[in-house]
């Protein structure tokens, strides 16, 4: 069986809100984070809507000679990565620190790195690119950072699986304890790519929504009839998983016990998502946990508002869950925080835990005329407090057909 995994801290920076509890209070209360984008370049672009991080302020948390080493990707994960240790109150003396590790998910990395040094060098025609900027733009380096800050000398690995990169980060983090390779693990993801090559390749593949003529923050629309298509945004979210005979030992605060996971492959297609494989994913995930469908009591959805995604994974839950599924309450709160790639998966796991903590469940906004073929309860518009949650479960499923689920149930010692 292995040992028991626990969630101790909790780190969050994103579109609608730079701490746990004001992104999950403003999640609550229904407020997007998807607006006009606000740059030199947005006249090149033919959509012109993003979920950025606003009023992050990188001089508050780095000096000037730490910010020449560290990519905008990185100063995200950093920032969740201190409010998660610090939500945990972890401290690790020299022994722990070997018995911990850092795994982290992002699609693309240090794009504000490339995008410049690309710029320089074919538009500037400068033959001269700063010397820091591979290790700006590594992958790895937001978890690297980590790893040097709080000297986890345990494994240290980047995953980039597209748009389930973090939610495998925590998924194998998870496994990292529950198998006894490590004790304390720091896990999640970090993206910010809203940057103008970036967007246009986004453009190019036709899965970007259109702008909402009355109001660009209604503009995803996941399960809508009238959907478009998914908003992509930036943030960072980090997680502190602990052996749970550990965090008991040391009177940590426990929001949840990690219970489940799985991840698998569609093999079927790079974009087009597959309801099969997604099921697959979902009851291994269940398997892990030992569960039955009718213990999930809530799931946070992928729902990207894309025309076949939404469809698919309607048809995923179905399958997954029988009977069970028209009660089971999903929600998409991609509708209000946008897609954030390879963060997303770890900023919705939190989302779920938080629902679990709180026994509420947050909506999905901007669903007035569902999809016929999208008819399961997705919490419209309006959240919900009046639940009590004991089991919740976050998908996520990406590009390539990379899917990864998690579940968490109420920590009971």
């Amino acid at each position: 069986m292995g040992r028991r995994v626990v969630i101790t801290g909790l780190g969050v920076v994103s579109p609608v809100g730079k701490t746990p509890e004001e992104f999950f209070s403003n999640l609550m209360a229904g407020h997007s984070g998807i607006k006009p984008l606000q740059t030199d370049f947005v006249e090149k672009l033919s959509i012109r809507i993003a979920a950025p991080v606003e009023g992050f302020n990188p001089g508050d948390y780095f000096s000037k000679i730490q910010l020449t080493g560290i990519e905008r990707f990185s100063q995200l994960a950093l920032v969740a990565a201190a409010q998660a240790v610090q939500d945990a109150q972890l401290e690790l003396g020299e022994a722990e620190q070997a018995r911990a590790g850092v795994y982290m998910g992002s699609c693309q990395g240090g794009t504000n790195t490339l995008e410049d040094a690309y710029a320089e060098l074919y538009q500037s025609q400068n033959p001269r690119i700063k010397p820091l900027s591979v290790l700006l733009a590594m992958n790895n380096a937001a978890a690297s950072h980590i790893s040097i800050k709080y000297r986890l000398q345990g494994p240290n690995v980047t995953y980039a699986t597209a748009c389930s990169s973090s939610a495998i980060a925590i998924g194998e983090a998870y496994r990292q304890i529950k198998h006894g390779y490590a004790d304390v693990m720091l896990a999640g993801g970090s993206e910010a790519m809203l940057r103008l090559g970036v967007m246009k390749a986004w453009e190019a593949l036709h899965t970007l929504a259109q702008e909402d003529p009355d109001d660009a923050a209604a503009s995803c629309k996941p399960f809508s009839k009238n959907r478009s298509g998914l908003v992509i945004g930036e943030g960072a979210a980090v997680l502190v998983l602990e052996d749970a005979e550990r965090a008991v030992k040391r009177g940590a605060k426990i929001y949840a016990e990690l219970v489940g996971y799985d991840c698998s492959s569609d093999s079927s297609h790079l974009t087009k998502p597959d309801a099969a494989g997604q099921t697959r994913t979902i009851l291994n995930a269940l398997r892990d946990a030992q569960l039955q469908p009718h213990d999930i009591n809530y799931i946070n959805a992928h729902g990207t508002a894309t025309r076949a995604g939404d469809i698919e994974e309607t048809r995923a839950i179905k399958q997954a869950f029988g009977a069970h599924a028209p009660h089971l309450p999903v929600s998409s709160t991609k509708s209000m925080h946008g897609h954030l790639m390879g963060a997303t998966g770890a900023v919705e796991f939190i989302a779920a835990v938080l629902a679990l903590q709180h026994n509420a469940i947050p909506p999905t906004i901007n669903l007035h005329e569902p999809d016929p073929e999208c008819d399961l309860d997705y919490v419209p518009n309006q959240g919900r407090t009046d639940v009590k949650l004991d089991v919740v479960m976050s998908n996520s499923f990406a590009f390539g057909g990379t899917n990864a689920v998690l579940i968490a149930k109420r920590f009971k010692a």
